[in-house]
């Protein structure tokens, strides 16, 4: 029989706040916000249906359970590393390697890509979707595309604007105030503060919730429901035809998407160019 094990991240969550004993600093440390390293690990132990951590007001105590289960997860992880370890995944001659948000990729690089490819022929591009920020770290890439809060990103990266957060649907007869909300989780703003500043009344709350505005513009192309999502996603959508804006508000976002450049290479500095005239923005 086929086990079906919780996500990955929740273990790499887990181990990070145990080993520090306060969410804040696991944050701090994988690129994600408070709430969805607090999220991540409410849902793990909601998926072993046992608690994990006493939350106490100066920090975190690990249950029995908790203890018992870090050692294991420390383990596979290092094992994980080491496995990783002989590969060479860094940028070489005639190499362009690019690590972006996994929403980036799916959203503007991916469909995009064979236009950079035809005025490049001959350079090979490796596109790497990321999660954490280890995933950046062990990279070595030539061309970063971070989604977080600025003190999570680097000193060189910029921010790509304007990306404030808007409300999304798929063309429907349908009302759109009837269709589910979707949520993305792990983010500062929510529905609630975009329903703070807008004119348009929701009479309804979340119900769907996604790791990313990239699942969220998924289910809100294939009429799942309405989504918040960063305008930089929406926007090109939006001018397809896939997706409408169902209200001119919006709201500043406290994450967004930042991106790094090796200047020395020529070739990223070229795709970093193409990116950004791909959003329609500057940087």
């Amino acid at each position: 029989m086929t086990r079906h094990l919780p996500p990955l991240n929740w273990f790499r969550v887990f181990e990070a706040a145990a080993r520090h004993q306060k969410f804040t600093v696991a944050a701090d440390e994988l690129g994600m916000t408070q709430s969805a390293v607090s999220q991540q690990i409410r849902a793990l132990e909601e998926r072993l249906a046992t608690q994990l951590f006493l939350r106490q007001p100066r920090g975190l105590l690990l249950t029995d359970a908790g203890r018992k289960l870090l050692p294991k997860v420390s383990s596979s992880i290092e094992n994980l590393k080491h496995a990783t370890d002989m590969f060479d995944i860094g940028p070489s001659t005639g190499n362009l390697t690019v690590a972006a948000s996994v929403s980036i990729a799916q959203w503007v690089i991916a469909p995009n890509l064979a236009e950079f490819s035809k005025t490049h022929p001959h350079l090979k591009t490796r596109i790497l979707g990321t999660i954490w920020a280890d995933d950046f770290k062990s990279s070595i890439a030539d061309v970063e595309v971070r989604f977080g809060a600025a003190s999570n990103v680097g000193h060189n990266a910029k921010r790509l604007m304007p990306d404030a957060l808007i409300a999304v649907c798929a063309p429907t007869t349908d009302p759109w105030d009837m269709l589910p909300l979707i949520e993305a989780v792990g983010t500062t703003e929510g529905w609630k503060d975009w329903c703070g500043q807008s004119e348009t009344a929701l009479s309804t709350e979340p119900t769907i919730f996604v790791d990313s505005y990239g699942v969220a513009l998924s289910m809100a192309v294939n009429g799942v429901g309405m989504a918040l999502v960063s305008s930089l996603l929406a926007k090109p959508l939006i001018a397809q035809g896939h997706l409408v804006q169902i209200d001119p508000s919006e709201i500043p976002s406290s994450e967004g998407y930042f991106l790094a450049v090796r200047q020395e290479n020529t070739h990223a500095c070229d795709f970093a160019d193409w990116l950004v005239g791909k959003l329609g923005i500057s940087t």
